[in-house]
């Protein structure tokens, strides 16, 4: 339906409304980076993020437990994260923007039509999916910033509605040789905020497709009722092996970045173990696998009276809300085995886990408080690890809502509505407008 407006002078009218719209702008963009509860990452062609938590990129940080988080302003490239922080989204994954021509694995590529699959941790309403790519003479040894990128997107898929657990868009990639950074943005409809994740691939012309040889003489040592040591001899490669996957059966269970050894811990007593090992190289080839190693752990003697060791690295898991805090945390080794986890506020007990379950969703919380959240680890034998490290959080207030905007409602300039989660305030006169629909400039957006 058209909106209506009360009579006033034009020039007045056009004058508030500009500069309304003005400090709206503004307003935006300087806004702190929320959380738009919706997380997602390019899984294939595998994003950075990606190959960091799946190991093939290495010393990532905590993106290996979060490559879905990569969250920062949408608008980008007027807004969104600034020049030297795109990779991580502002800074949050910081090693993310650590930039050289080597320092991260690349996923051979070719122009022309390509396939890009989301894989969509929290489906949310969308907006747009817009590609972009480096130029051909960027510089890969400096940071990723504006100038490094055509600014125009190769591809953008605008979108109305709300995607599922995964979502693809098949693009014209334009040509280039050599390793070029992919740009891919997720917007948002109904929040400020967007998601960006960046692919290291590499053209023909530059192309890298020999995988390194198998990894040789593995054996294992040292082995004890919960570790072992393993050692290999080193694979070769055409260019240059950038580390190694190791494998209990078809499990990787570990990687390094060029060492020859690893000390395998957190292993189960009496248990039988088959460790392979393969190389990679920069671009991402993988070599064969190398010759197995069986050994089996010893055995514990005796009562069990050794406690598991501290979980480690816990930390909020995705978005606070004013009445829940999403945890994680690292697992804890034992002797012989971890049968479960507590998890506690304070000094009371929020509840009982598994040994295999690595989060947990705090909830029932109060908003705007102050809580202590802490994780211990327990043995079939009931014997009890040492706390791990606490985490601070506050929950945010509980949000302020209104009532639900309504089609058939008549509003006025001062009324408030919510839509789609977002609150928003009338300027003036208007039925049937949607808020944040096109065109729609009678609805402001409240902070």
């Amino acid at each position: 339906m058209t909106t209506l407006r009360l009579s006033r002078p034009g020039k007045i009218k056009s004058l508030v409304a500009s500069s309304i719209m003005t400090l709206l702008a503004l307003a935006m963009f300087f806004v702190f980076e929320g959380n738009a509860s919706a997380h997602g990452y390019v899984s294939n062609p595998s994003s950075r993020a990606a190959l960091c938590a799946s190991g093939v990129n290495t010393n990532c940080g905590l993106i290996i437990y979060e490559p879905y988080s990569l969250e920062a302003l949408k608008g980008f490239p007027a807004a969104g994260p600034t020049d030297g922080k795109i990779a991580s989204a502002n800074g949050q994954f910081a090693p993310l923007d650590q930039q050289s021509a080597t320092r991260w694995s690349k996923v051979n590529l070719s122009a022309g039509p390509t396939t890009f699959n989301w894989n969509i941790k929290v489906p949310h309403a969308t907006s747009s999916w817009k590609y972009y790519i480096t130029k051909q003479d960027w510089d890969p040894n400096a940071p990723l910033t504006r100038a490094s990128f055509d600014l125009t997107p190769f591809c953008n898929v605008s979108y109305s509605g709300t995607p599922g657990n995964s979502y693809s868009d098949t693009c014209n990639v334009p040509s280039r040789t050599g390793y070029q950074v992919i740009l891919a943005v997720w917007s948002i409809s109904d929040t400020a905020n967007a998601f960006y994740n960046v692919i290291d691939v590499n053209f023909p012309g530059n192309l890298d497709t020999a995988a390194p040889t198998a990894p040789a003489s593995v054996a294992v040592s040292n082995i004890a009722t919960t570790s072992a040591t393993v050692t290999w001899s080193a694979a070769t490669d055409n260019v240059g092996v950038t580390g190694y996957k190791i494998f209990n059966g078809s499990t990787q269970i570990a990687s390094t970045t060029g060492a020859l050894s690893y000390n395998l811990t957190g292993l189960t007593s009496n248990t039988t173990y088959n460790i392979t090992v393969k190389a990679v190289d920069a671009a991402g080839n993988v070599s064969p696998v190398s010759n197995a190693a069986a050994f089996t752990t010893l055995t514990v003697v005796g009562p069990d009276i050794e406690a598991p060791s501290a979980p480690t690295s816990l930390h909020v898991m995705g978005s606070t809300t004013s009445t829940t805090v999403p945890l994680m945390w690292n697992a804890s080794s034992d002797n012989v085995a971890v049968t479960g986890y507590r998890v506690f506020s304070g000094t009371t007990l929020v509840t009982n886990l598994s040994g295999s379950t690595l989060d947990y969703l705090v909830s029932n919380l109060s908003p705007n408080t102050a809580y202590t959240f802490t994780v211990k680890a327990v043995d079939a034998a009931g014997n009890v690890s040492a706390a791990s490290n606490t985490l601070n959080v506050t929950t945010p207030a509980a949000p302020t809502t209104y009532p639900a905007w309504n089609s058939s409602t008549a509003y006025v300039g001062g009324n408030k509505v919510t839509y789609n989660g977002v609150n928003y305030e009338a300027k003036w006169w208007t039925q049937g407008q949607a808020p944040g629909s096109a065109g729609a400039d009678v609805w402001k957006l409240i902070p």
